[in-house]
């Protein structure tokens, strides 16, 4: 049985279009399966379906509305506390494995990003403030490691959160301008305990599985398509992203090809990189051209929004400096594989002229003409004028 497998990488700060990508991809091919694999429960991976439905993914795979089930690698974050309120918004059965090597995510690592994030004031890093970093950087303690099936069993899973409370209570009382102690953890830890016992049904019923990473890609599994749904975007990763804004977590398509060698080795990706048809960032950081004004239509259903730990949602002229940053940085891992280029909102414009940079210098030009201006040979273009997967067009 021949198996194919598709990796979609944004090539910006994140918010480009990924989990639209996903979602395409999952309408035509065969059998397929998606997978997570970098990041975590921080993504928020838009999908629109042809009725208008719209729904904010996270944990659970941009495939999901389509009835494709989603593996959370072992490179992901795992956090109950995301998962649950977005499986019951859903409306829908859904199927989600899980690695048992994901480390989980706890309130004690959110209370620690957050308490960082506004000590650091002006100088903040740019996080999202949901703790993916700080539960990497705590899952490199053994002692502190918090896996899936820990959850199953509260003994276990409360012993470790004990630790876990201890671990972060010096770490806020001495590194950030917070107490430890004017937070109700008792209350805190509690809620925890209700959300694990709630991913314990969640496996009894079928809907969660915890699985090992051969599992998923035995010989006699029947999966034929693998869809590897990026999170982030190449511009924060943690070896070609600018310090100290960027995530702990490689955003290329490194993860995903090492998973296929692994497991698939006689398979051959392929790769869909995807930006917008302007520039975002949501987080502290540099924005190329940020101070320029750019009048954007038929965004009213932005997800990204003002909040706390990140601020406003930025936009600027596309710039195609940084994206031929990324695609070099991509390269690293990717060399040889067949690409597709996907640039999306080119309705939110107005116009068919897109406002760009390149060598530093402003420019415009037709959307179609905008793939020939980067340093990479793609086998198709696609391009998008609608939120909805569905209505995607192609060119190449």
């Amino acid at each position: 049985m021949e198996r194919k497998a598709y990796v979609v990488v944004g090539l910006g700060f994140g918010d480009e279009g990924k989990g639209l990508a996903t979602d395409y991809l999952c309408s035509y091919v065969t059998n397929p399966l998606v997978i997570r694999f970098n990041g975590g429960h921080q993504a928020g991976h838009t999908v629109v379906t042809k009725s208008g439905h719209k729904h904010v993914f996270s944990t659970l795979g941009a495939g999901t509305l389509r009835g494709v089930p989603t593996y959370w690698s072992s490179y992901c974050t795992f956090s109950p506390a995301i998962l649950l309120p977005e499986y019951s918004s859903l409306g829908i059965q859904a199927k989600l494995f899980v690695d048992n090597n994901c480390p989980v995510t706890t309130h004690y690592d959110v209370l620690y990003n957050r308490a960082m994030e506004a000590t650091r004031g002006l100088a903040r890093h740019g996080s999202c403030g949901l703790g993916f970093g700080a539960t990497i950087e705590r899952h490199q303690l053994p002692e502190l490691q918090l896996f899936p099936a820990d959850l199953l069993s509260p003994a276990l899973y409360k012993a470790k959160l004990q630790l876990i409370r201890s671990h972060y209570q010096a770490k806020v009382d001495q590194e950030s301008s917070y107490s430890f102690n004017r937070f109700d953890h008792d209350a805190a830890d509690h809620q925890f305990g209700v959300e694990a016992e709630e991913v314990r049904k969640l496996c009894q019923e079928g809907t969660i599985q915890l699985v090992n990473e051969d599992e998923m890609f035995a010989q006699n599994a029947s999966w034929q398509s693998f869809i590897f749904e990026g999170a982030q975007g190449i511009l924060l990763d943690m070896d070609f992203g600018t310090p100290p804004h960027i995530t702990r977590s490689n955003t290329t398509s490194k993860n995903a090809l090492e998973i296929l060698k692994r497991q698939l080795p006689a398979t051959t990706a392929e790769i869909m990189y995807v930006t917008r048809c302007y520039q975002t960032r949501h987080g502290a950081g540099p924005l190329a051209s940020a101070d320029e004004s750019l009048e954007l239509v038929n965004n009213d259903c932005e997800s990204n929004q003002y909040n706390e730990h990140q601020g406003q949602f930025r936009v600027s002229n596309l710039n195609l400096d940084s994206l031929n940053y990324a695609l070099s940085s991509d390269a690293n891992f990717s060399r040889g594989l067949k690409k597709h280029l996907l640039i999306t909102c080119l309705d939110q414009l107005g116009t068919s002229e897109v406002p760009f940079y390149l060598n530093e210098t402003p420019n415009r030009a037709h959307y179609t003409h905008l793939p020939s201006l980067l340093h990479c040979q793609f086998a198709s273009h696609r391009f998008s004028f609608n939120s909805c997967a569905d209505y995607l067009s192609s060119e190449g």
